[in-house]
């Protein structure tokens, strides 16, 4: 049901932001939408502003948390990226992607931090 995957998802993004900052990020913002879409969340760690996409899956059946960030997805997140750094007049800021897994099939969420995801891509 619709309801029931956007809270599913809404309770991965709050697993991913919590593992965040016991890692040393600090959230500057979630949800953070514009004119492109919507990002799960921005942070800052240590010196770089970080833009993170969360993936969450409680069974393998619709695949791997890694692969669902494709190429047209990465460009997307690039093009809100740029937008929340004109924004926030943080365009000389260095910045990168991350995507968190958070995987509740096994019981207790297991999370992975993927640094440097990807490139910026918005060719």
């Amino acid at each position: 049901m619709p309801g029931e995957s956007k809270q599913f998802g809404r309770l991965g993004e709050s697993i991913a932001a919590g593992h965040l900052k016991k890692n040393g990020y600090r959230i500057l913002a979630r949800n953070y939408r514009n004119k492109f879409g919507e990002i799960d969340i921005v942070a800052r760690h240590k010196d770089v502003i970080v833009f993170v996409e969360v993936k969450a899956r409680s069974s393998g059946g619709f695949g791997s948390s890694k692969a669902a960030v494709d190429k047209r997805k990465q460009k997307r997140i690039s093009m809100i990226a740029l937008g929340y750094l004109k924004q926030t007049r943080s365009m000389d800021a260095r910045a990168r992607f991350d995507v968190v897994c958070v995987d509740t099939g096994t019981g207790r969420p297991k999370v992975e931090i993927i640094a440097n995801a990807f490139p910026l891509n918005y060719g």
